[in-house]
């Protein structure tokens, strides 16, 4: 949701951000509902006005000439005011309705474009690896190492289910305390956040929790979602609270399970673990001053950077275009992590995103903050970015560490959380 007030200021900049991203949204019907709400509220205050106005005469004086025909003028009016609110109500509802699918403003320094690739290439860091064999996908290193069971979670959850083993399950726990401790030398409040949360959240955050169009699962007559990310708990966290300007920023890094129906994902790169119903993801959150918003947004890209660069994984770094954009994103960069087994030769995944969602989730939301100096009260700015999907890493982790011999060895940052430092053999030989 954004300020109207901004966008009736600016009609055709939205026009213009809308068609860049390629949204279809009705403004002509917003801004007429818009302004039928405000006459629909003006007319209900009119009547409430008159009608305390009566009963105030009535009340001061109920023994005075004219209070009868006073009575029954206050009695008509009692009827025409719920009928006004009736239609204020209805009005209001489907404005509110509209509102929400209306996207984010763009930031000016992101490229106009359809999908991915159009998107912005800023850096590339790390060396390709240069097999002398032909590398193997992790799908494949997963099955003969015992490190993934595809068909076991297709047997007892479904296609996109699977369990992990063995050395997999500890490479697992090791990301997580090398990036929690990370993120909490960097500043970040470590969370473990609950699986389930009430779809107003799930909407506030920028989430369809109903329809063909949502990625999510609903619980049937809980009015709760399975969540898809840990943003959803987190900004669900402030929700409706007005913070203290002197405790910004708060910064959050959460770890959650993820549970997502890849809805319409069919034809895209879904092999193994890279496209899958349920993973483990580490989330950073932060909320600020608007004033602060690119500030840590840059921030953190950095501490992503600097995790998949101590992993020693190739990566390059893009501003997504106007058509990958999310909703909720004012601007948004990407990860993409070198995977040796993607495509036929290797191809770059997205393994992180950060965006900048200016005031889109607090107002949805209504978190604000008070500042100390002036009293006043604003909307604060709420940024997000992934710290690791541990699905995804595990996948460049088995790619790209791979030996002629098929064991993978561990990258040097988690040896010191492992008893192990390659995997060469099955757990029960390994032990």
């Amino acid at each position: 949701m954004i300020d109207v007030k901004k966008l009736l200021e600016n009609v055709e900049g939205m026009s213009v951000n809308l068609q860049a991203r390629g949204i279809n949204f009705d403004l002509n019907r917003f801004i007429c509902l818009y302004e039928n709400v405000k006459s629909k509220k003006q007319k209900l205050e009119d009547l409430q006005r008159r009608l305390n106005t009566i009963s105030k005469k009535v009340k001061e004086d109920p023994l005075k000439n004219g209070s009868q025909l006073a009575l029954s003028e206050a009695s008509s009016l009692k009827a025409d005011i719920l009928d006004a609110k009736d239609h204020y109500n209805s009005t209001q509802q489907q404005f509110t309705l509209l509102s929400r699918q209306l996207p984010n403003w763009t930031s000016p320094d992101v490229p106009v474009g359809r999908n991915d690739v159009d998107n912005l290439i800023l850096r590339t860091n790390g060396k390709i690896p240069e097999f002398n064999f032909f590398p193997k996908d992790h799908v494949q290193l997963g099955k003969e190492l015992g490190l993934i069971d595809f068909d076991s979670g297709a047997k007892v959850s479904g296609s996109k289910f699977y369990f992990l083993k063995n050395h997999a399950v500890f490479i697992q726990h090791a990301l997580k305390s090398f990036i929690f401790n990370k993120a909490l030398k960097a500043g970040f409040t470590p969370l473990q956040t609950p699986d389930i949360a009430y779809n107003h959240i799930l909407e506030g955050v920028g989430f369809a929790p109903r329809g063909d169009e949502s990625n999510t699962y609903e619980l049937d007559g809980l009015d709760k979602s399975l969540i898809a990310t840990a943003e959803i708990c987190v900004g669900g966290m402030h929700a409706g609270e007005v913070i203290d300007g002197s405790s910004l920023p708060l910064m959050y890094v959460a770890e959650s399970h993820c549970f997502r129906r890849e809805a319409g994902a069919s034809g895209r790169s879904s092999k193994g673990l890279y496209r899958v119903h349920q993973f483990d993801k580490v989330e950073l959150f932060v909320i600020c001053r608007p004033e602060d918003g690119e500030k840590y947004h840059e921030l953190i890209l950095a501490l992503q950077e600097e995790i998949y660069s101590e992993l020693e994984i190739p990566y390059k770094v893009v501003v997504n275009c106007t058509g990958d954009l999310g909703a909720p994103a004012f601007k948004k960069y990407d990860i993409e992590a070198w995977m040796p087994g993607k495509g036929v030769a290797g191809e770059y995944g997205e393994i992180t995103s950060a965006s900048n969602c200016t005031d889109y989730q607090s107002r949805r939301l209504d978190i604000k903050y008070k500042d100390p100096a002036t009293k006043n009260n604003s909307y604060v700015y709420t940024l997000n970015g992934t710290a690791s999907a541990l699905g995804r890493t595990m996948v460049a982790i088995l790619e790209n560490y791979q030996r002629k011999d098929g064991s993978v060895e561990i990258p040097e940052a988690l040896k010191r959380y492992l008893e192990f430092d390659r995997i060469a053999l099955p757990f029960a030989e390994h032990k």
